[in-house]
């Protein structure tokens, strides 16, 4: 299947802006190059090593759109998204899709996130650290679906509900993931104790991916995804959404009449910057919440009322 392929040249210190726009706006994925590197050995890098930043000063972004998107109107929507970026110098075309499936394989390795959780790739071998009986490992296999653990915002939510496993607060409860994506923090959820998760996301590629997922980690039978038209109204006990900080603003009161009294939720997706206007936001409805930093990237946590 061909994709419209965006790439644009940006500075190390602007990176997460013009991500953070590209995003918005519906990338599948978002791939960093070296700008400055010799063509011959130029690596792509999918996604930022955890709690870390780009590698390089200048580098080259590289978003995936689907196939019929208007690159005219794509580019209108980015400007008014975030005017004071440069997209002038956007270039696109249409690519293949068998190259990317394969350069983000190359790069995803097994990674551990607190105590107990591992996201390992379904072809690669169980790391020593992990073959133990309360390890949480969930085997993944996102395709182009957002979500691997290596973003720092999927990164946080994942010790998030690692710490939340360690003091008990996870064991036989059901677990909203709004934006699952690739599934992975829902999956990595039952892995650390939930009876059942669903998951809600607005691409019918992405509730593909974490059904397939699903099935790949034996858990099918306790996750169940839907199109937010097709969600079920239900409380929980622990919400978990990892979109972006417009998303998070415009779903508030969404998301807080999921969360059960006494319930935890965490937000994810979020610039350093724009955590102030969110924890004003969600205090009309949450208690002891928090500002966790990793990188350019914050998560808010909290307790409802």
């Amino acid at each position: 299947m061909p994709y419209l392929e965006l790439s644009l040249r940006c500075t190390e210190d602007r990176q997460p802006r013009y991500e953070n726009a590209l995003e918005d706006v519906g990338a599948l994925s978002v791939t960093m190059l070296d700008a400055d590197a010799d063509t011959s050995n130029e690596r792509a890098i999918l996604e930022p090593g955890v709690g870390e930043t780009p590698l390089w000063n200048s580098l080259v972004l590289i978003a995936l759109f689907p196939a019929e998107t208007n690159a005219l109107a794509l580019l209108a929507a980015l400007e008014a998204f975030d005017p004071g970026l440069d997209w002038s110098q956007a270039s696109f075309r249409t690519v293949e899709d068998e190259d990317w499936e394969r350069a983000w394989l190359d790069q995803f390795q097994p990674m551990r996130f607190g105590a107990r959780t591992f996201i390992v790739p379904w072809n690669h071998e169980l790391p020593d650290e992990a073959n133990t009986s309360d390890a949480a490992v969930v085997r993944l296999d996102p395709g182009l679906a957002f979500g691997s653990g290596t973003h720092p915002t999927t990164a946080l939510c994942l010790r998030w509900l690692d710490e939340l496993a360690a003091h008990g607060e996870l064991q036989g409860k059901p677990v909203l993931d709004f934006g699952c994506g690739s599934g992975i923090l829902a999956l990595a959820a039952l892995k650390l104790g939930a009876a059942r998760a669903v998951g809600v996301d607005n691409d019918p590629q992405a509730l593909v991916a974490s059904h397939d997922n699903a099935e790949r980690n034996e858990v099918g039978d306790r996750l169940a995804v839907y199109l937010p038209a097709d969600e079920p109204v239900a409380t929980y006990p622990v919400v978990v959404a990892n979109i972006l900080a417009s998303a998070l603003d415009a779903l508030a009161e969404t998301l807080a009449a999921r969360v059960a009294p006494g319930g935890r939720i965490a937000l994810s997706g979020i610039l350093h910057g724009q955590e102030g206007e969110l924890l004003q936001r969600y205090a009309a409805w949450f208690d002891r919440l928090a500002a966790t930093q990793d990188g350019d990237w914050m998560r808010i946590d909290g307790v409802r009322r």
